[in-house]
């Protein structure tokens, strides 16, 4: 009875395991957050202290989708808050992330193409929507943020986020 129940604890544990690459970040989409959880990329920032806006356009145009900017600077230890619009026809969203785990939950949503993001490091929105992000960036380095519904990265819409 003991080895069954010890198989059954592995099952679940290499099962919840195994999924985690369909997270959007920190805790993964629809799960709730603490402010405090530390990212390779930052933590989610906190909205009643002061940030630097950066406001980020989504559009496609000419079978091409855009981020403008596609390339933001921020100083190790700011909080920004990303102030997106998508003025495109079709849904965006904006998943700031390390590449490697923006890759990985590429390819979970291409499994998923209706995962809808609304985590501290993403927001998906409609068309002619607005939406907000505020992180603090903790740690040197260059960071991703793409589209992650089918296509859209491959179609452009991927930006970089270089902390000093």
């Amino acid at each position: 009875m003991m080895r069954i129940r010890l198989i059954s604890l592995s099952a679940i544990a290499a099962l919840a395991l195994s999924t985690g690459i369909g997270l959007a970040g920190p805790g993964g989409a629809g799960h709730s957050h603490g402010a405090a959880e530390e990212t390779a990329y930052g933590k989610p920032g906190d909205a009643k202290k002061p940030a630097r806006l950066v406001q980020v356009t989504m559009s496609e145009r000419d079978g091409k989708m855009a981020f403008i900017p596609d390339r933001i600077e921020v100083r190790r230890g700011e909080q920004i808050k990303l102030v997106m619009r998508n003025n495109g026809e079709l849904d965006h969203e904006l998943v700031l992330a390390t590449l490697e785990e923006n890759l990985k939950h590429a390819i979970e949503m291409q499994k998923n193409p209706d995962m809808e993001h609304d985590d501290p490091n993403a927001k998906r929105l409609m068309p002619k929507k607005t939406g907000e992000i505020v992180w603090q960036f903790t740690k040197v380095g260059e960071f991703d943020f793409s589209c992650l519904i089918p296509g859209h990265r491959e179609a452009g819409m991927t930006g970089k986020i270089i902390v000093k």
